[in-house]
């Protein structure tokens, strides 16, 4: 049996505290996957030349921000690590070098989730970091790269924001319509399969300001590349804030 797959679209930190439709969600999502034996999470706010995996004992907590109240910036979320399947993910992978890294941790992007998801914090946590350098292609490569995984008990979790455009972001509930617009057409490509165009996203409609840059789109492509061919995808918070954050998941399974 394999493993479901899990995209979430991470959003504002403090839906790591706030009771909200989104950490909802999350939790549930908790509740009902399959309890994994470990945690593969790619996120948008760890970028590095090359690729890395975190291979320490204990990663830290990294509060990658600011401004933000005490209590999330104090947050502690102690999962440990797996120096083992950090050494399996560097073996399996064949498409690139994959570095260990012991010096970055868990930044929001991972456990701002995985605190609602797992909040017993007693699942092993590895992170991979995207490659700022290569193109879409790859990581939708690296991800069928870590496909077997799944067949282990490893839940591979993409943690990001279809659409994310902070230059316009507006204090309001609803999306711009330029950014509902494209998010509509993600979902449609992604429900009919055609991961093709997802990867090739310049065509996706007003593209430019909807990824103006790509950290936050390109964990999508590492859950899209870990699919099975015709394998059923369910959406989950599917809606556009903030103007110009798309807060849609997705699991399969």
């Amino acid at each position: 049996m394999s493993m479901p797959l899990v995209f979430v679209g991470h959003g504002n930190p403090m839906n790591a505290l706030e009771d909200n439709d989104f950490s909802r969600t999350w939790a549930q999502l908790g509740q009902t996957l399959p309890r994994p034996r470990s945690v593969v999470c790619i996120s948008a706010h760890w970028e590095t030349d090359g690729t890395c995996v975190t291979a320490m004992e204990r990663p830290a907590t990294i509060h990658d921000f600011s401004g933000f109240p005490p209590a999330l910036e104090n947050m502690d979320y102690s999962a440990p690590g797996s120096p083992e399947l950090a050494g399996r993910i560097m073996d399996m992978v064949t498409s690139t070098r994959i570095r260990p890294d012991r010096s970055w941790g868990l930044d929001h992007g991972a456990w701002s989730v995985l605190s609602r998801m797992y909040p017993q914090a007693d699942i092993p946590v590895v992170q991979v970091s995207i490659d700022a350098w290569a193109p879409p292609a790859f990581h939708y490569e690296l991800g069928r790269e870590l496909r077997p995984l799944r067949k282990e008990g490893v839940l591979i979790l993409g943690s990001g924001n279809m659409v994310h455009n902070l230059r316009v972001m507006a204090w309001q509930d609803e999306g711009f319509e330029w950014a509902v617009e494209c998010d509509a057409a993600m979902a449609r490509l992604i429900g009919s399969g055609d991961h093709q165009s997802l990867i090739d996203y310049a065509g996706l409609p007003h593209a430019t300001q909807t990824i103006p840059t790509e950290e936050h789109y390109l964990p999508l492509l590492y859950v899209l590349g870990a699919m099975d061919k015709d394998e059923p995808v369910t959406f989950f918070n599917d809606r556009v804030t903030l103007g110009s954050i798309s807060m849609r998941g997705l699991r399969t399974g």
